[in-house]
Order: structure tokens, then sequence, then C-alpha cells
């Protein structure tokens, strides 16, 4: 991990839209040992559209939290590592034993049966444009038919993928499809990457790799069966994740989050 790192909060409306939201951003200063959340400006278009409210950790829209240790809204979505089974979850990560939580969390996206947010990294951009992401596939157990869900048994690491834009998503109208190469349409990158993968398959349709990084088989989460990892370039001077709802909220004085208390 390098010394600081950056991760979204997102929150999807399982009630009405089914849409995902990001809504809040957790900045990890790791020299310092400082946790610093606050909410993005995708919280308020979540409360506008839907109704969202802040979380019992973090009840003001207009306040930033620190703390030193980090906050239990992300902790408790990592496995704890005196689990027996610690190993076998950083494997089907994909991530060496030394891994730590912000680097799980990275890959992991803190998902649980019991809620409706995910969490997700900021994608960097090096100097040339190139970017470097991997995420869970979407959608596959729900919204792909019954040759796609046989095709998905037979895939394997290393595996070619094709990535494409979607213009007629029934939910979210813009969508990005992952195929295999013999045009079996096997799910979708999160909803809440959209914005970042557009600009960069339409800029460059032929400049990007996709490949299945590992399959996990049951008893993994079905939110966590295919791991998938997408590069490409941005066009020049694009800045990803910087669009008006991953901005900060106005912030007042930040709340020093007491995890003792």
């Amino acid at each position: 991990m390098t010394n600081s790192k950056t991760l979204f909060l997102a929150w999807q409306d399982k009630a009405l839209t089914r849409k995902w939201f990001p809504v809040g951003q957790l900045d990890v200063l790791k020299s310092s040992s400082l946790y610093h959340f606050r909410y993005i400006r995708g919280a308020e278009e979540a409360q506008k559209q839907t109704g969202f409210l802040p979380l019992c950790d973090f009840p003001d829209f207009y306040r930033s939290y620190e703390s030193s240790e980090l906050f239990p809204l992300f902790k408790n979505r990592v496995l704890a590592p005196a689990r027996p089974d610690f190993q076998a979850y950083l494997k089907q990560l994909n991530l060496s034993e030394h891994a730590d939580p912000v680097e799980i969390l990275s890959v992991d996206g803190g998902y649980r049966a019991t809620d409706s947010f995910e969490v997700f990294p900021k994608i960097e951009r090096g100097e040339d444009g190139a970017f470097r992401c991997r995420f869970f596939l979407h959608g596959w157990q729900q919204h792909v038919n019954e040759s796609a869900q046989q095709r998905l048994k037979t895939l394997k690491p290393d595996e070619k993928l094709y990535v494409t834009i979607e213009l007629t998503n029934p939910a979210t109208q813009l969508a990005v499809q992952i195929q295999t190469e013999d045009y079996h349409m096997i799910g979708w990158a999160p909803s809440y990457l959209l914005d970042e993968l557009v600009q960069a398959l339409a800029a460059a349709p032929s400049d990007y790799k996709a490949k299945v990084v590992r399959i996990n088989e049951v008893p993994a989460p079905s939110k966590q069966r295919v791991l998938v990892e997408l590069s490409g370039h941005w066009p020049a001077n694009y800045a990803p994740m910087t669009t008006q709802k991953f901005q900060p909220l106005k912030e007042s004085s930040p709340v020093y989050f007491n995890q003792s208390a």
C-alpha cells in the first residue's frame, strides 16, 4: 500500500430504483495513521432521488470525521485475521497473506448481505493516461440467460474478455457489459465505475484489455464469484473520479471519532 489511499462508499437503492450512488469518501494516510471520512455530492443526489439518510456512524452530511483507527463501518466489512478461513479468504481476493484491511476492501468491496453498501478504490491515472482496475462481476446471477450461466461455469483464470457499452439497459440505460470471446454476455461492471470506464472505451475502444483473474466456487458469496481485471487509457487531461458526484460536500470543522468511548 502506498502512503495514501482513497476509497469510496457506494449505496444501492434496493427499494425503488436499484440505482447505485457514490455517497462517501475515505482517505487513508498511512504515515500518520489517520482515517478521514466525508460525504460527497452523490449522497445529496441519493437523498433527493430516494430519501437517503446520513449513516449512524456519520450523522451529519456536512461534517467530516477523523480517527486514528479504521472506522467500524469499514473495519466490520473485513474478515478478522483470527478466523481460521482468513487465508482462504485472501486467496479468493487474489491478495497476498500480508494484505491490510484497506487493500482487502479495495478488492473485496466490503459486501454484506445485511445492507446495501459496497466499497471501491479510486482508480489512479498513470502519467501516460493508463489505468488498471479490478472488480467482481455484477448481475450474473439474476440477469443473464441460461446459456451465459453455463458459460460462466467454464471460465478460466487469464481468459480474455470483451467489454462493450450498453445503451439500453432497463435499469440504468447506460451500462458496461462483460462478454466472453465467444460472445456470451456474462454480466456487468459495477455501475459506480460507469463514467470512468465509458470515458476510456469511448475514447479508445480498441485500447483496452480485460481478463478473468480468479473464479471462486461455492461457498464463496455469489457477489464474489468472478474477479475481473480491466486496463486501458483515458483521454488526455481526463481526471478520474472528479466529476460532480465525487466532489466533497461543504464541511464544517472535523469531528474526531473516539472509538473507545
